[in-house]
């Protein structure tokens, strides 16, 4: 292989990993936007960690994958679930205790000392917790979440690939100017 050929596959390399990254970030942004805030992909929701009580199954800043509950009085002793609270936080705990014939559950996180304060009512429970996590995704998904972070997400890639264009457009025009020139010289 010779070094234009290496450099040309770099080149394509390069463009194609730009444009991958500039369609992800955008379906992340308008997937996030749409659904008020967290992203959600063939059904799942994605959800970020914002602390340690789940620990060390579960770090800080990671995205988790939950799927939305159709029956929530179906859980037991030792499943992971996401509830709201009603000051609408969204929280992730394990179910220590069933009650109320399955109406109710006790959570724990698994890094706390205690139980939770309140018992979840099974109406508050948004979705279970499938296993899947991606550790400090979190931190970037939350800032795309902000105004400057989607619109960051979205500059930066296509910044650069105008720039990667640009210089392959200068190179192929000083590719060009040099046979010019000798076509110019070789009719006179």
């Amino acid at each position: 292989m010779n070094g234009k050929h290496v450099l040309k596959v770099l080149s394509n390399l390069i463009t194609t990993v730009l444009f991958i990254v500039l369609i992800l970030t955008l379906f992340l942004v308008i997937s996030t936007k749409a659904s008020g805030g967290e992203a959600s992909l063939f059904g799942y929701q994605l959800k970020t960690v914002l602390s340690g009580s789940m620990e060390p199954d579960i770090h800080t800043g990671s995205i988790i994958s939950i799927k939305a509950v159709e029956n929530p009085t179906g859980f037991k002793k030792g499943d992971v679930i996401t509830f709201q609270t009603e000051e609408d936080i969204l929280i992730t705990h394990r179910i220590t205790e069933v009650n109320d014939s399955g109406n109710q559950y006790i959570t724990k996180g698994d890094a706390n000392d205690a139980a939770d304060r309140d018992p979840v009512n099974a109406a508050n429970i948004i979705g279970t917790y499938t296993g899947f996590t991606i550790p400090y995704v979190g931190y970037v998904m939350n800032f795309a979440n902000s105004s400057e972070g989607a619109a960051l997400l979205l500059v930066i890639p296509g910044v650069f690939l105008i720039i990667y264009a640009g210089v392959t457009i200068w190179r192929a025009l000083r590719k060009i100017d040099p046979v010019k020139k000798e076509v110019n010289t070789d009719t006179k």
